[in-house]
């Protein structure tokens, strides 16, 4: 499952300096590194600590988790929905991603020069809320009219979404985000090929200075009085400090500096699975003598669904799943012993996935 990120803010907020951090950082996974494709796009594994454990009970040749794409998104000036500054492209960017990663900045340095001279966190989310909303306020206005010709042609579907696209409107007018706006989801599926920026999944992140992460500054309780109206999630990290870890040589080097700045995990950690959790992803694992491997699903997904991440053919051709959790394996240390106790379950199509299922799949093309 591609997974695509866009990190956006404005200039000199720190966004470059955490996706630098993001894509320099050593990989959990030794033949799975951090790597750059790009000057501006990455590649960066999901941290998780279960990868690790299921190895120690059934060693492979190798492991691989989870993969997410960070792309760092050119930086936006007040304007952008016009095409000021690199706007045009910071808005086909952010058009192809599934989360949007709004960094934001909360710490005072007079060395940093903001862009516009002032640290308001909140006025730095809402010149791009603005230039997103009036962006979407455009593809929402050719919908409209388009729609007009349906209506004036009695088209039951047309009638039905018209005072919807209206109330829409309005709503993106007044510099709100989509996100914002009620829809049933119905509505919502009817209008999902607009692809509306700002009705994109936001995680809202509060770049602070060393002192900051220890306590909650007026520039992050800000922060999070706006994601909380707009639902959104938070995660407070120092770019600053990210960088120094990420440029550590070794993950024995970066747990040490952690240990000694009294931090249980990277911020970056975090960060990536806030980007999990905002989209509703969960993992799964395979397991064997070539490889343990994470594997990434949607929360709800049945056991075909979660098949076909690995391949079509295995959706396809589904027959059946043998199922057993990560916990039974740290309590059995054995798929024998698994199997001995009866933990070992074969379930069909209907089969909910959970977070942290081993599976093996049985499919015929």
């Amino acid at each position: 499952m591609g997974l695509n990120c866009g990190i956006v803010g404005l200039p000199n907020v720190g966004k470059s300096t955490i996706f630098s951090a993001l894509t320099s950082a050593p990989a959990e996974a030794a033949n799975y590194p951090f790597c750059t494709i790009e000057p501006n796009v990455g590649i960066v594994a999901v941290p998780d600590p279960r990868l690790k454990k299921i190895a120690e009970f059934i060693p492979p040749q190798k492991l691989v988790p989870a993969s997410m794409e960070i792309v760092d998104i050119a930086g936006l000036v007040r304007g952008a929905s016009k095409g000021e500054g690199r706007g045009n492209q910071f808005l086909a960017n952010i058009r192809e991603t599934d989360l949007i990663i709004h960094v934001v900045r909360c710490f005072d340095d007079p060395d940093i020069v903001h862009v516009e001279n002032r640290i308001d966190p909140a006025g730095d989310i809402e010149t791009i809320n603005i230039e997103l909303a009036l962006a979407d306020l455009k593809t929402v206005e050719t919908r409209l009219q388009k729609n007009d010709k349906s209506v004036r042609a009695n088209v039951p579907e047309a009638k039905a979404i018209h005072p919807v696209l209206e109330g829409l409107r309005d709503h993106l007018n007044q510099g709100l985000p989509a996100r914002t706006y009620p829809l049933e989801p119905d509505q919502a599926a009817a209008l999902k090929d607009l692809m509306l920026m700002t009705g994109k999944k936001t995680l809202y992140v509060c770049n602070v200075d060393e002192s900051g992460l220890d306590k909650m500054n007026d520039y992050v309780k800000t922060v999070r009085s706006i994601a909380a109206k707009e639902k959104c999630d938070v995660i407070v990290i120092c770019g600053k400090l990210e960088a120094e870890i990420a440029a550590l040589e070794t993950l024995q080097d970066r747990q040490d500096f952690l240990e000694a700045a009294g931090l249980k995990e990277s911020g970056l950690d975090q960060l990536v699975r806030g980007c999990y959790h905002t989209l509703g992803l969960r993992t799964y694992f395979t397991a064997g003598e070539t490889e343990v491997r994470a594997w990434t699903f949607h929360e709800g997904d049945k056991a075909p669904a979660a098949a076909g991440v690995i391949h079509s053919d295995f959706e396809k051709g589904f027959i059946k799943a043998e199922v057993y959790h990560f916990d039974d394996l740290v309590n059995y240390k054995s798929e024998a012993e698994i199997k001995a106790k009866g933990k070992l379950r074969i379930e069909g199509k209907e089969y909910q996935v959970k977070d942290g299922d081993i599976m093996h799949f049985r499919f015929n093309v």
